[in-house]
């Protein structure tokens, strides 16, 4: 459950486990969206009059694209986690830029926005299958992790100068 009544935490923090899953309205398009849901774990405690903390962890997995041979890719994400909420109106509230601000008249802290910017910073913009992909061949596009392909590749020009360089230098 990431909704909490902020009157159970009054008097004691809460223990919080619950799920984002991927069809929930809080992704919006173009989200990174995850594979299954985005699992959340972790304590949320008063920290003063009008001010909440979270301290946690998120673990889930993204799908998206090797960005060498354009595969389809999993990457799992896992990142700490730590929030904070104050009301509205409480000192130093519209000040700071990473504090998730609430209705002082709210009932409820609704973790899923925050969780959702977290999962979006810690999802890779750049993911490859692995390590030594080598990509698709410039001219025709092919796999060049399946083999290599048949067209005659042909070396930029522009290179040419620092090939002499080297091949002098491996020469001495």
């Amino acid at each position: 459950m990431l909704s909490i009544d902020i009157r159970t935490l009054e008097t004691r923090p809460v223990q919080v486990a619950g799920e984002l899953p991927a069809d929930d309205p809080v992704w919006l398009e173009g989200d990174p969206l995850p594979d299954g849901s985005v699992s959340v774990t972790g304590r949320l405690s008063a920290a003063g009059p009008g001010r909440f903390y979270f301290s946690g962890r998120i673990d889930g997995a993204a799908r998206g694209e090797c960005r060498r041979c354009l595969n389809d890719v999993r990457v799992d994400v896992g990142e700490d986690v730590h929030l904070f909420f104050m009301e509205t109106g409480v000192e130093g509230a519209e000040d700071d830029a990473e504090t998730y601000l609430i209705d002082p008249r709210a009932h409820v802290i609704d973790l899923r926005p925050a969780i959702r910017e977290h999962w979006l910073l810690a999802v890779p913009g750049f993911a490859v299958c692995r390590e030594d992909c080598k990509g698709l061949c410039p001219t025709c596009g092919a796999d060049l992790n399946a083999g290599e392909c048949a067209c005659a590749r042909t070396a930029d020009s522009r290179w040419e100068a620092l090939r002499k360089l080297r091949d002098g230098a491996e020469q001495a």
